[in-house]
């Protein structure tokens, strides 16, 4: 009698769930200074317009180091690019507690940025030897889920922190969640599923029936990757993406206090809500796309239909929430119009993966850049919009790009690679 087979271990699985607390991680620090804004503008009597050049300086220095960051990220490997970025903007998570001035407070946010400027690329990069090509969208969904969680519930523990500790507390409680994660994740990941004392020979050849041989570390081919049409496409959707959602991470909570009269205790809550709803909307994007590929093969047509379903749902619904006057009707909206957004996160670092190849790490630096060069311009340019025109205006903005983020993923296609590599000859 033959022997029964051995089931694959989940070294995969467990890799995939620490991306996800590294998601999080990510999210708890970025999202902390929205929701202590409105306790920082009143000890130093910031303006809208400065506080709005605050929140820009971390998103310029995220967007500026993106590309640098998948760069090493793809050069040296993710288990020690995530760990020393992590211990970085932890760093100067905890340093901006202890800013004194408008000036220090942007030199601190600016560096926090440049390190947080690697964390998505090497994470993407981190899973493209490990998760199978059936599994990529559910991944990135999961992920991405995970980063919305972690903004959902910032709110609600920054608001508790402040009221009973003031608002550096915070700072220095996520920086400490940082440098734990830093440590697992050095400890239990390594970059080739073969180096992995844990992984047994059924999931080793799993992942290279899929996945093929763990290629050498080769020169980036940043020219076929920059002067592809394909890739300027999916990053300048991407762009409109990062436009509107981080109105939600940046701007939502002083939205909250500024134009609905909210406590704090009542913004802790309401700022957190879209952003769970964002949660479902990442699960079910990845999830949707995953299935239509399983069920008809057409990978284009799934990360393509999914996507632009979710920019249209987002540039619909954002007025009529903003125009709502009823608190919890318009709740209720912002809710769907970021559940709308999150639908196409996913689908677009699936399409890094898709479209990246063994270069996703670089690829999706390049999408990420663009894309938080949209959050910058919209962090501080809404200051700008909000003193001339109101904060109504400021969310028609964010309609109008999530519009034009839906026409331009229609001509994004997943099915071709950026960059082929020529076969070897025999």
């Amino acid at each position: 009698m033959s022997s029964p087979a051995v089931r694959p271990t989940r070294v995969r699985h467990t890799i995939l769930w620490l991306t996800v607390l590294l998601y999080m991680v990510t999210y708890f620090d970025r999202v902390l200074i929205s929701t202590a804004m409105p306790s920082i503008q009143k000890e130093f009597g910031f303006s809208i317009q400065t506080v709005g050049l605050i929140l820009a300086a971390f998103q310029l220095s995220y967007s500026l180091f993106q590309i640098p960051g998948g760069w090493l990220g793809d050069r040296i490997g993710p288990r020690k690019m995530l760990t020393i970025i992590v211990m970085w903007w932890s760093a100067f998570t905890a340093f901006t507690a202890l800013a004194w001035s408008v000036n220090s407070m942007v030199v601190c946010r600016f560096l926090f940025g440049m390190g947080e400027a690697g964390a998505f690329p090497n994470a993407t990069r981190s899973l493209s030897r490990w998760m199978l090509p059936s599994e990529r969208g559910w991944a990135q969904g999961v992920t991405h889920a995970g980063a919305r969680l972690g903004a959902a519930i910032t709110p609600i523990m920054v608001a508790y922190l402040i009221y009973h500790f003031g608002w550096r507390m915070p700072f220095f409680v996520f920086a400490l969640v940082g440098v734990v994660w830093a440590g697992v994740w050095y400890f239990y990941y390594r970059d080739n599923p073969v180096e992995h004392a844990s992984t047994n020979d059924a999931e080793r050849e799993l992942i290279h029936a899929h996945l093929g041989a763990t290629p050498k570390r080769k020169s980036i081919p940043w020219g076929p990757i920059l002067s592809s049409p394909q890739m300027w496409v999916l990053a300048a959707s991407y762009f409109c993406y990062g436009y509107a959602l981080n109105m939600f991470l940046a701007w939502f909570p002083k939205y909250l206090d500024a134009a609905r009269g909210m406590s704090l205790t009542q913004m802790g809550i309401f700022a957190s809500l879209p952003l769970a709803a964002g949660v479902i909307g990442d699960i079910c994007g990845g999830w949707f796309s995953d299935e239509i590929i399983k069920k008809t093969g057409r990978i284009k047509f799934a990360r393509k239909v999914v996507a632009v379903t979710g920019f249209l749902i987002a540039a619909v619904v954002c007025p009529i929430a903003v125009l709502e006057p009823n608190v919890y009707a318009s709740a209720a909206l912002f809710c769907l119009a970021v559940f709308g957004l999150e639908l196409v996160v996913g689908n677009a670092w699936a399409v890094s993966l898709d479209v990246g190849g063994n270069f996703a790490g670089s690829v999706s630096s390049v999408m990420n850049t663009l894309g938080n060069i949209g959050g910058t311009i919209m962090a501080a340019a809404t200051g700008y919009i909000v003193a001339a025109y109101g904060w109504n205006m400021a969310f028609y903005a964010v309609s109008a790009l999530a519009l034009i983020g839906g026409l331009l993923f229609l001509f994004v296609d997943a099915s071709r690679q950026l960059y082929v590599e020529p076969a070897k000859a025999d």
